[in-house]
C-alpha cells in the first residue's frame, strides 16, 4: 500500500518522501497529526490528497521507526 502513495524523487522537495503526485513532504503530515490535526481536517485543507494517502504516511513512519532504534533520551538531548 505504502508504494502505490508515497515516493522519494531527488528532484522533488530535495529527494524526501512525499505523497505521490504532490511536493507534500511525509513529515509535514506526520507532524500535523503529533500536533493534533484529524484527518478528516487534513482532507479539507489539502483537497488533493486522500485518507489512504494519509495512512500510508503513517505507515511509512512505523516502517522507518522499525528499521532503526533511537533511544529516547538521544532525541531529548537533541531537541
Amino acid at each position: 500500500m505504502m508504494a502505490e502513495h508515497i515516493s522519494v524523487n531527488p528532484k522533488i522537495c530535495h529527494g524526501q518522501a512525499c505523497i505521490k503526485g504532490t511536493r507534500i513532504p511525509v513529515h509535514q503530515i506526520i507532524r500535523m497529526l503529533a500536533n493534533g490535526d484529524r484527518v478528516e481536517q487534513l482532507l479539507e485543507d489539502y483537497p488533493s490528497l486522500k485518507a489512504e494517502d494519509i495512512y500510508a504516511c503513517l505507515d511509512y513512519a512505523a516502517s522507518l521507526a522499525e528499521e532503526q532504534i533511537t533511544p529516547i533520551d538521544r532525541l531529548e538531548n537533541a531537541l
